[in-house]
């Protein structure tokens, strides 16, 4: 059986997240150049979010799916092994 998060791990990777995010957006605001390096920075930022959004909805799909295809195997092995009658000829 798969681990689960608890609450205080999401909110903590959840909060963590926001912290970066802010601080990084804040420190484009304020960085001294003109506004089209601060919309080339910001639009990296967005861009760099949303590809760690879909790497990690990758990452969990593949892995749910192997766990699915585990727990069919797995049940097709107990079917065997519990239909299987050693003493029968």
């Amino acid at each position: 059986m798969p681990s689960k998060t608890t609450t205080a791990f999401f909110l903590q990777s959840a909060v963590s997240f926001g912290v970066s995010v802010v601080g990084l957006g804040v420190g484009i605001a304020y960085l001294p150049v003109n506004h089209w390096m601060r919309a080339f920075l910001a639009i990296g930022l967005l861009y760099t979010v949303t590809s760690a959004f879909t790497l990690a909805k990758c990452v969990r799909d593949h892995q749910e799916s192997t766990a699915v295809v585990s727990r069919v195997d797995q049940a097709r092995l107990d079917k065997l092994l519990t239909d299987h009658d050693p003493y029968r000829a």
